[in-house]
């Protein structure tokens, strides 16, 4: 108590001599204070906002770190561990078309044959030599198409992506497949130009696309440029028939209205097939009144081209109607000679590189009879 007394009243400079003369006691005694140079003088006692870890206007003599009442903001930084990836527009090429190998990646190029049955009968007579049964073949010819993409990661760059938890050669390899899908599908729709190797969008053996009826609101579109519905449920039912009639006149007979059949068309312009009539029936359900081997597949390339679609037509909206087959021969198929091929890892000094190579074929169109579109809708 008598110690306590004596600090009573002191001033700034006799709080720092008086904590000088009691600093080698204190030492003695095991207890050091090596930041402190003075007791409290009795002027600060009571000031609470001189508080000497809070108040960054105190004297320098009482402070002798930088004031700070934080921790390192990463220590209050949660990282979800669920890591989202970027999401891309579905691949749709094969399964509107279906998608098959053909070769390996050492063909450079595929020959499809065709027979063609050809002959004359003639009148019976028992020394007639007259009639003849022949055939006769051609040979489709279409070119592959190789390409690469390389994955690059050091021991560093795995070592830091681990710190945020996450599995980086994991995130590469999906990559990598990610590219190798999405090129063999743009491949599927387009082709490769400067090759014999053409899409399901532009092969040169397939019909002039038709062109879509006038409608009452103007235009020929199903929709206005801002979304909104431009035809009636009835107009794109008969846009609809209009492409089934066409599919089957070119087939002469051989497809009609109980074949199996895929009408292929934008996600956006999909939205058409809803639209109902006054009797509260919609165009889908019309459709498969009539056409019961029906069915509806989207992809965005028949969409019209623009910034969000730059793989969309240029020249508008495309629906498409596929015959699945035709006395049983398939109307065509989305064809690869490699679908991914990863080679060896090279090892660098502290570092791995990977390459990984597909090769495509494009769409093979082997009855292009089988397929009817309208461009414009």
């Amino acid at each position: 108590m008598a110690k306590k007394n004596k600090l009573r009243g002191l001033s700034p400079s006799q709080a720092r001599a008086r904590f000088a003369e009691d600093k080698a006691l204190f030492e003695n005694a095991g207890v050091y204070f090596p930041h402190a140079t003075s007791y409290l003088p009795e002027a600060y006692r009571h000031d609470y906002a001189l508080a000497m870890d809070a108040y960054p206007g105190a004297p320098q003599s009482l402070i002798q770190t930088d004031p700070n009442s934080a921790v390192p903001a990463i220590l209050a930084t949660y990282v979800d561990p669920d890591v989202y990836e970027v999401l891309f527009a579905p691949n749709t090429a094969a399964d509107i078309f279906g998608e098959v190998r053909k070769g390996d990646w050492l063909m450079d190029t595929a020959l499809f044959p065709i027979a063609e049955h050809a002959g004359e009968v003639s009148s019976y007579g028992d020394r007639s030599e007259n009639g003849r049964a022949t055939a006769n073949t051609n040979w489709a010819n279409y070119q592959s198409y190789l390409w690469q993409t390389i994955m690059e990661y050091g021991e560093r760059e795995l070592e830091r992506a681990g710190l945020a938890r996450l599995n980086w050669v994991s995130e590469l390899n999906k990559s990598a497949a990610t590219l190798m899908d999405k090129f063999a599908n743009l491949t599927y729709f387009f082709g490769v130009t400067g090759l014999q190797n053409y899409g399901l969008l532009n092969d040169p053996l397939l019909a002039a696309s038709l062109t879509p009826a006038p409608k009452a609101n103007g235009g020929v579109t199903w929709f206005t440029n801002g979304g909104a519905p431009n035809a009636s449920a009835n107009e794109v039912y008969n846009d609809l028939l209009a492409i089934m009639t066409a599919l089957v006149t070119q087939n002469a007979g051989l497809v009609d209205a109980e074949a199996s059949v895929t009408v292929a068309l934008s996600p956006q312009i999909s939205m058409a097939l809803n639209f109902a009539n006054s009797f509260n029936v919609n165009v889908k359900r019309l459709l498969k009144d009539n056409f019961p081997g029906m069915t509806f597949k989207t992809g965005v390339q028949y969409g019209v081209a623009s910034t969000q679609n730059p793989q969309g037509n240029s020249a508008g909206n495309l629906v498409q109607v596929l015959a699945d087959s035709v006395e049983g021969q398939d109307v065509g198929f989305c064809a690869f000679n490699e679908k991914m091929r990863a080679h060896k890892i090279v090892f660098g000094l502290s570092s791995f590189r990977q390459k990984v190579t597909g090769g495509t074929w494009g769409a093979i169109i082997r009855y292009p009879p089988g397929i009817a579109s309208m461009l414009g809708v």
